[in-house]
């Protein structure tokens, strides 16, 4: 099981992360919300906790907890400019289906 960032991602994060101050890397996760029944979630990490799955790149750790792994598994985290627009993106091989604002996904 495997969850990747594109060099965008990582640059993004470190850059995050220094303006903070602090932390150690971020949480990818999802949570059961929206009209297609799940949405993902990203936070700092200050603390890693041992349960969490820890992925590596450029520097940046990623973690995710072993219940959302089971959705992520194969997903590669982007950060994508869009006009005056600007997010994260996930490129998720699992999904089947999403909302239609995009919030929220399912498997």
């Amino acid at each position: 099981m495997a969850v990747t960032m594109t060099t965008a991602a990582v640059n993004h994060i470190s850059q995050q992360i220094a303006n903070r101050g602090k932390g150690v890397g971020i949480r990818l996760g999802v949570k059961t919300t929206g009209c297609s029944g799940l949405a993902y979630v990203l936070e700092f990490v200050d603390d890693a906790t041992p349960e969490d799955k820890l992925f590596e790149q450029g520097g940046v750790q990623l973690y995710v907890d072993p219940k959302s792994l089971v959705y992520l598994d194969g997903t590669e985290l982007d950060f994508v400019k869009e006009g005056l627009n600007e997010g994260f993106k996930f490129n998720n091989p699992n999904v089947k289906g999403e909302c239609g604002c995009g919030e929220s996904f399912s498997i």
